[in-house]
């Protein structure tokens, strides 16, 4: 039996402080609950700090002892730390903002508040203090909440379930060398090398003790290979969303991941999938947009693509990193279900396509970093969601040694503690941590059996290429990589693009006389594609957002060049008024014309650079330079005043979306380097527009759910306050009426639903343990066990693809939103041909997050099946009575 002496030492890291056992007889066990922050390093302090619970649990090493420990210290409230342990009642929530279950706890527990957000029960009496299991007021979170994180080993291989036979093979040739490595070696496969001290963005030593392993390359962006050239500049993540069409989503992963291994990256930093919660988030562009279910297509269907290519895909930022203004000063305060059901929702779809890595957040989660929460990392990424592979930080985002690695942490990101530093939280300093007994063996024999499974994976032990780039010097072969991709570029440009507004047929466009191409966006940059650094100006046409996430374009078509030389061949004569504010100009090009394109633009970043007043998130939805008084001049002169829109995200559209004038509204986003061309293609008929908006336009910013914080001091809270309800899912709840909603898109084409048909049943099947690691993979959650079927029918004249959608309503006693996003599909039919489209759903796709019993569970009763155009075009109703 451990027991926890009272002279237990503090000692403080970087504000992260934990308690540590004094006891030479056991193996520590690092648990940090941020008792003290009185700077100093080591602190004897006057306090009672009580045993009540000891466990033992089966890790990469026998009887691991984890402790529980509840520490009173006088004139201060209670604080804890625990190693959260899958059992009965205890452990469970019990209270908090929207918690809506029991708020009483089972015998032998007190309910216990740990935020305002997440009360959970835990060991002790009814004399224990305790906060009020009371739900507390809807006011942020102290900024000195509590942490609800605490140090459990990551759960050991042979006890987790579902494991892929993929990973099984890779683990056991990860196995095989680990024998032949020394501390050092192990240390070293998660130390990055430093900044800019290697050819990629990220870099790790070769280990000679490996045969083959010259360490890895790591390298952005989730829209190409960042820092090279030679390389293709594909559409944005959003725009990819916005096809609903999973086949272009693994082609695009595809084509990327073969453009990483030309060029000798084993790490390709992407996909990311963060939710947009907050519309004016400013990454929310490399995203796939507002719903969890879409957002983790996309994220399965790229992971996948990339990963056939022998690339290792990651998927980041791991979790609720929705916002760039005090990323890495804020905390995330999510409660528990909302955490399962949306934001780990993508996550999960990546650890079922096998991915590699996840990158950890900057931000807090509930009150603790998420490079160093054990909560989310080893209990519900590498616990719940059986994650097999590696955990690394987002570049600079580890804050400890002990901690950090106890939590889950396996690799540092770019290596140094800070820029230029020359020192590291990994290394030698973890060396001296395994060592002195801070860190156990295990620990790192674990973090360094997963980087190296991961390289297994992936087959990058024979004939991967070397790098041949640098990121830092243009150094390098200079090997061109860009095949044909810019075919499929375009193609993706064509399907992303979403036509929102075809008054009196305004689109096509037919053979005119005269065209007007009018707004900055219509044209080249003037200081060309790659004139700012990381795209960081607002000049010319919008193609991709700015920050880490972006690439060189190796050619950026503008969209004025593209129209004007189809204009040419059409003999269409052309005016042409490209700047944003010369609104006179603008009236004179237009007046008189047959049609009049205005290009609209309104961009959105990272926030290490600020471009306009915007440092990262946007300031607001407007079009940026004004572009409403440019569409409303352009409109008081022209009677078919066609907009188009390049932009990272929603804007409102207002003040001209009514005007009698406006005829038309083309939604082009992020396409990449073929803009122009796409825009063509669609303006002109040679692409039928099959494009669905990949989240809502309200009508105003104050219509959706939450909203980026831009004001606060320390650790600034980011209440999630909104629960399950962000995007469509509010606006159904509230009966906001929106401008455009999530799912909306028109053709050239017309299409008919017809004959709705639901068959199967969720009971039945015989379920996994919900209590052991990898249980949220449980076979018995996912396969497929209710079909809905459907007629579509091309009713129109022109061939064209239509993107059916399904939504579940769940019955009432599942609190959650009207209608759920849970199927979705591509279907391309010539006029009057028809066909059968068939939705496969799950027991997951039925379930919600039972935060009790800490496992999925089906509400009972009547689920509504809706099928339609959109999530409020719904013309297809059914149910299924579970």
């Amino acid at each position: 039996m451990l027991a926890v002496t009272r002279e237990t030492r503090i000692v403080d890291c970087f504000n992260e402080t934990y308690t540590r056992a004094t006891s030479p007889s056991v193996e520590e066990t690092v648990v940090y609950p941020h008792l003290i922050r009185d700077g100093s390093s080591k602190t004897q302090i006057n306090r009672h700090s009580y045993a009540i619970g000891i466990n033992s649990r089966k890790s990469r090493r026998p009887s691991y002892l984890y402790k529980w420990t509840l520490v009173y210290h006088p004139g201060q409230s209670i604080q804890f730390a625990t190693a959260v342990i899958a059992q009965s009642q205890i452990y469970q929530q019990c209270g908090g903002i929207g918690w809506s279950g029991a708020t009483t706890c089972v015998s032998g527990a007190v309910c216990t508040k740990l935020n305002d957000y997440y009360f959970q029960c835990l060991p002790g009496t009814a004399s224990s203090p305790t906060a009020s299991p009371s739900p507390p007021t809807s006011q942020p979170p102290s900024t000195t909440t509590t942490p609800t994180s605490t140090t459990s080993a990551p759960p050991s291989q042979s006890t987790i379930l579902n494991i892929s036979p993929e990973w099984a093979a890779a683990y056991d040739k990860a196995t095989a060398v680990m024998a032949k490595l020394s501390l050092n070696d192990k240390v070293n496969l998660g130390t990055g090398v430093q900044w800019m001290k290697g050819a990629c963005v990220g870099n790790t030593p070769a280990v000679s003790s490996i045969s083959g392993f010259n360490g890895l390359c790591l390298e952005d962006s989730p829209v190409g290979v960042r820092d090279a050239d030679g390389v293709s500049a594909f559409p944005a993540e959003i725009n990819v969303a916005a096809t609903f069409n999973r086949t272009l989503m693994r082609q695009r992963g595809a084509a990327m991941g073969a453009e990483f291994k030309g060029k000798g990256v084993h790490v390709a930093l992407g996909p990311m999938m963060n939710l947009m919660r907050a519309p004016a988030s400013g990454r929310n562009w490399e995203g796939g947009g507002g719903d969890p279910f879409l957002s983790g297509e996309v994220a399965y269907e790229t992971i996948m693509g990339i990963q056939s290519q022998g690339v290792q895909a990651c998927a980041k930022h791991y979790i609720n990193n929705e916002q760039e203004h005090f990323r890495d000063s804020s905390s995330s305060n999510v409660d528990d279900r909302t955490e399962h059901e949306l934001y780990a929702h993508p996550f999960l779809r990546s650890v079922q396509a096998n991915v590699a890595s996840v990158m950890c957040s900057y931000n807090q989660v509930n009150g603790t970093f998420s490079c160093e929460n054990s909560q989310t990392l080893n209990g519900l990424l590498k616990g719940q969601l059986g994650f097999q592979g590696y955990v690394m930080s987002d570049w600079w985002a580890t804050h400890s040694t002990s901690p950090a690695v106890n939590a889950g942490l396996d690799m540092t990101m770019p290596g140094d503690i800070s820029l230029g530093s020359g020192t590291t939280y990994f290394g030698q300093t973890l060396v001296n941590a395994v060592q002195s007994g801070q860190v156990p063996q295990s620990r790192i024999d674990d973090m360094a059996t997963r980087i190296l499974a991961a390289w297994y994976l992936l087959g990058q032990d024979s004939g991967f290429p070397s790098t041949n780039f640098n990121a830092w010097n243009g150094g390098g072969t200079h090997v061109n990589v860009q095949a044909d991709h810019k075919s499929l570029i375009r193609t993706i440009g064509d399907a992303s693009t979403v036509l929102l507004k075809n008054q009196n047929g305004a689109l096509p466009l037919n053979v005119a006389k005269s065209i007007a191409v009018i707004g900055n966006g219509a044209t080249n940059s003037s200081k060309g594609p790659n004139g700012y650094t990381d795209r960081g100006g607002n000049d010319g046409v919008l193609a991709m957002g700015w920050g880490s996430g972006t690439d060189d374009f190796p050619y950026l078509i503008a969209p004025v060049d593209a129209i004007s030389a189809r204009a040419k061949a059409d003999n269409t004569a052309v005016s042409i008024s490209l700047s944003d504010t010369d609104l006179n100009g603008a009236a004179n090009a237009a007046a008189g014309k047959d049609a009049a394109l205005v290009f609209l633009t309104a961009d959105g970043g990272e926030g290490y650079i600020t471009v306009e007043g915007a440092a990262g998130d946007r300031n607001d939805l407007n079009a940026w330079h004004n572009g409403d008084a440019l569409v409303q001049k352009v409109a008081s002169v022209n009677k078919n005043t066609i907009v188009v829109v390049n932009s990272v995200g929603p804007i409102t559209v207002e003040a001209w979306i009514d005007h009698p004038n406006v005829t038309g509204l083309v939604w082009s986003g992020l396409p990449g380097q073929e803009a122009g061309n796409a825009v063509t293609d669609i303006l002109y008929g040679v692409y039928n527009p099959s494009g669905k908006l990949p989240y809502t336009i309200g009508k105003s910013i104050n219509d959706y759910s939450a909203q980026v914080i831009y004001n606060g001091n320390g650790i600034v809270p980011i209440p999630y306050n909104e629960g399950l309800l962000i995007d469509y899912r509010h606006f159904d709840s509230a009966n906001i009426a929106p401008r455009f909603e999530f799912g909306f898109g028109l053709s050239y084409t017309t299409f008919n639903y017809s004959d709705l048909s639901v068959n199967g049943s969720t009971t039945g099947g015989i379920r996994q343990p919900t209590n052991q690691a990898g249980a949220s993979l449980d076979p018995w959650l996912h396969d497929k066990v209710v079909s809905v079927s459907f007629t579509l029918t091309n009713t129109g004249k022109v061939a064209g693809a239509e993107a059916p959608q399904l939504y579940l309503s769940p019955p009432a006693s599942a609190k959650t939103a009207p209608n759920n996003l849970k199927g979705f599909d591509s279907v391309f039919l010539s006029p009057g041909q028809s066909t059968t489209v068939t939705f496969e759903l799950s027991r997951y796709d039925f379930s919600v997050w039972d935060v009790v019993s800490q496992s999925w569970k089906i509400p009972s009763g009547v689920t509504g099946i809706s099928v339609g155009a959109s999530s409020r075009d719904l013309r297809l109703k059914g149910s299924i009575s579970n």
